[in-house]
């Protein structure tokens, strides 16, 4: 059977104050690969391109069709038109995209349009004659130039982002709004309104029904339709609150919402999705490490693979080069194919542990190799300087070429046996910051860094090049008599470096005063340099009496750094904790510093009764802080959790990735959540996007069962281990 995203449907409230709020996300299916038999044999690809591009912008009708449609939007493979009474969404058939290129000068019906599925949505009892208005107008026109006489074109249509019709129940409005991939639709309920008087009643499904896994499935005569079941919770206080709910069938035609026991005066939502999931690998072990996402909501995902036949395309690099290699891969926005993929290495081992991306697409990667002839281009240091050196390269936006490619490193090793994750941020310019671990006392540094010399058996080090990867802006060694590594770093637009890590019986290491915490012993540090990387601006261990361990960094516009970790501490540093006492074997931490990194703004354990790990983490506009890792625990805290228990491993212990959500005061989870199967999983790298959707990658270590949704991989490649790359949707989008 092959489906097709189509809609998702929404219901909720608003609240200037206390209101009611109830807010229904609902992701639908399609399946129309039994129509039209006498179609070319590549329908079902087609009818899956066509049908997979909904509506993005809303045209107000002045004359380009009937006059009873306020609001038309259309593309390849569809046509919605809005009327004051239902919404009409017609999918073409391939044979009739020539006939549909002139728009009908009336709503579509199977009558007209025999070559067509038409669904329309009415609502029940609703206002006839509500007022329709497009919201959030967009910079795009449109216009219709038919026929010789211009007299009777239609020039400078606006668009809308959004269209809203008022009062279509008693305090209750109607939004429709689009994104490529779906149409969204929410019933705004004002305090006091019930949404329990909303019903909807759909014509063309020839029978309705509400499946056992609740799910909403329309069946037409061309395939069926489907829609999720809703998840459903509350936000009070910033905390999450599970309700029961879902759909509600009416009659053979009309469906309604049951949502049970929810308080009245705050807001009741139904939201998080699994919107793709895919395994990642072939027939030896796969790693995902690390992930990035561009505006266009493209991942793009780092990793390291044994694999022989890892899934390839357009690639730069056909085959594996030696034992291990890295692997880079763009994934389109539904995760369902691949911009490219390809491997990135040479004849020794490569570990792929870091990426980020620049304005334009290009995705800069690093890692550490063993490989005398790891593939240079445009090279800093084209030798390898010994043993395992980093490297940093930089691919082009399609991944078809190297802008540059340089090893980076001395005669010792730059990869630490215990923790070698190297990193890499980009700042707008496209300069590349590098943060990693070395042993090498002939590192390349410049004569400004503000650490010129390896001080202990290994340092951190962090380095800056040039636009074109040709010269080192800066490089400097970070660390004192003891041991630490460089685990994760990030740069504000204007250039300001943050690094994140560990270090281990270094009571000398390089603190500023003020700092939060100038005396250490085997703790996470945080650091922030100076723009030509010759100074600190602050610089901060965090711990407590046992070993704690900063595994990410992330910075808002504001310039607070947001860690994530994990520590074995009991006397961790919190502060406004959402979990204030240390819960089991080791516990991942987050915490937020205040600018200066003088204070913690908050600090807060995140875990249960056994061993919890944070991998990474990424924060979005608002402040929210995303995190990734593993858990052993089961009774790590969820909140609205997609996955709400964990899978026993083979050692009869939780072996599951997390994800978590935390508000910007760090006072309560938004969202928590299990992912994985059978086998052990774990999260390695995370990212957010401008609307809140979140990416993670990672491990999956003997799971035939991990959960896949949309999968461009559906099963284990066939090592013991492949990479699993997830994306979870605040409400679906795609």
């Amino acid at each position: 059977m092959e489906q097709t995203q189509l809609a998702s449907s929404n219901v909720y409230g608003l609240r200037p104050g206390g209101m009611a709020a109830v807010l229904i996300c609902l992701a639908v299916m399609s399946n129309l690969a039994s129509a039209a038999s006498s179609a070319a044999p590549n329908l079902k690809a087609r009818m899956q391109s066509n049908y997979d591009k909904l509506p993005l912008s809303f045209e107000a009708n002045q004359g380009q069709t009937d006059a009873q449609v306020k609001f038309l939007s259309r593309g390849r493979g569809y046509a919605l038109f809005l009327t004051p009474s239902e919404a009409v969404l017609s999918l073409k058939k391939p044979q009739a995209r020539a006939k549909a290129a002139s728009l009908a000068k009336s709503p579509p019906s199977p009558e007209t349009e025999e070559e067509e599925t038409v669904l329309r949505m009415q609502l029940i009892g609703s206002n006839s004659a509500p007022k329709v208005l497009g919201k959030e107008a967009l910079p795009g026109r449109v216009n219709y130039l038919i026929g010789k006489d211009p007299a009777k074109w239609h020039t400078k249509i606006p668009t809308y982002g959004k269209v809203a019709y008022e009062d279509v129940y008693p305090g209750v409005e109607l939004v429709y709004y689009g994104n490529q991939g779906q149409l969204e639709y929410d019933f705004v309920v004002a305090p006091g309104a019930d949404p329990h008087t909303i019903k909807l009643a759909f014509r063309g499904a020839d029978h309705i029904q509400v499946n056992p896994a609740g799910e909403l499935v329309l069946h037409t005569a061309s395939g069926d339709i489907r829609m999720h079941k809703p998840v459903i919770y509350q936000e009070i206080d910033g905390a999450r609150k599970p309700v029961d709910g879902g759909y509600v069938l009416k009659d053979d035609h009309r469906v309604g919402f049951q949502v049970t026991a929810w308080d009245r005066a705050q807001p009741l939502v139904i939201d998080p999705v699994l919107s793709y999931s895919t395994y990642l690998g072939g027939n030896a072990d796969d790693t995902g490490n690390d992930i990035a996402v561009n505006l266009a909501r493209n991942a793009y995902v780092v990793g390291t693979t044994a694999s022989t036949n890892f899934p390839t395309a357009k690639p730069l690099q056909e085959a594996n080069g030696g034992q291990t290699d890295v692997f880079v891969a763009k994934l389109s926005r539904d995760g369902t194919a691949f911009i490219y993929a390809t491997y990135l290495g040479g004849s020794g081992n490569e570990e792929g542990s870091g990426i980020a991306l620049n304005l334009r697409g290009n995705a800069y990667i690093t890692g550490t190799t063993a490989s005398t002839d790891f593939p240079t281009a445009h090279a800093l240091q084209p030798n390898n300087g010994g043993n395992f050196d980093a490297f940093v390269a930089e691919l082009s936006r399609d991944g078809s070429a190297l802008i540059y490619s340089t090893y980076l490193g001395g005669s010792g090793n730059e990869i630490d046996a215990f923790r070698s994750r190297a990193n890499i941020a980009v700042d707008f310019r496209g300069s590349a910051y590098v943060v990693g671990t070395t042993y090498s006392a002939d590192f390349p540094t410049k004569a400004s860094a503000f650490q010129r010399n390896l001080k202990g058996p290994n340092d951190a080090f962090v380095a800056k090049l040039s636009r074109d990867g040709s010269v080192l802006i800066y490089s400097t060694y970070l660390g004192g008599s003891g041991y630490e590594v460089g685990l994760s770093i990030d740069v504000t637009p204007r250039g300001d470096a943050y690094v994140a890590g560990s270090m281990f019986f270094s009571s000398d290491f390089p603190t500023t005063p003020g700092a939060f915490q100038t005396a250490c012993g085997s703790d996470a540090i945080v650091t922030k340099l100076r723009r030509n990387g010759s100074g600190l601006v602050y610089s901060t261990c965090i711990g407590g009496s046992d070993f704690d361990f900063a595994d990410g960094i992330d910075v808002d516009a504001r310039g607070h750094a947001y860690v994530a970790g994990n520590t074995v501490s009991s006397d961790f540093p919190t502060a406004h904790a959402l979990q204030s006492t240390y819960g089991g074997d080791r516990d991942a931490f987050v915490l937020k510093l205040t600018p200066g990194g003088s204070n913690l703004i908050y600090s807060t354990y995140l875990g249960g009764s056994k061993s919890d790990l944070a991998s990474d983490i990424a924060v979005d506009v608002k402040g929210n802080a995303y995190i990734t890792g593993g858990s052993a625990s089961s009774d790590f805290p969820t909140v609205n959790p997609l996955q709400a228990t964990c899978h026993a491993n083979a050692f009869g212990d939780c072996g599951d990735a997390i994800v978590a959500t935390l508000n910007p005061t760090g006072s309560s989870l938004i969202f928590s959540t299990f992912l994985g199967g059978s086998g052990s999983d774990g999260g390695e790298g995370i990212a957010v996007d401008i609307l809140g959707n979140s990416y993670i990658t990672g491990i999956t270590f003997d799971t035939n069962d991990f959960p896949t949704e949309k999968p461009l991989q559906p099963l284990l490649g066939g090592g013991r281990t492949d990479a699993f790359v997830a994306k979870i949707g605040r409400d679906n989008r795609p």
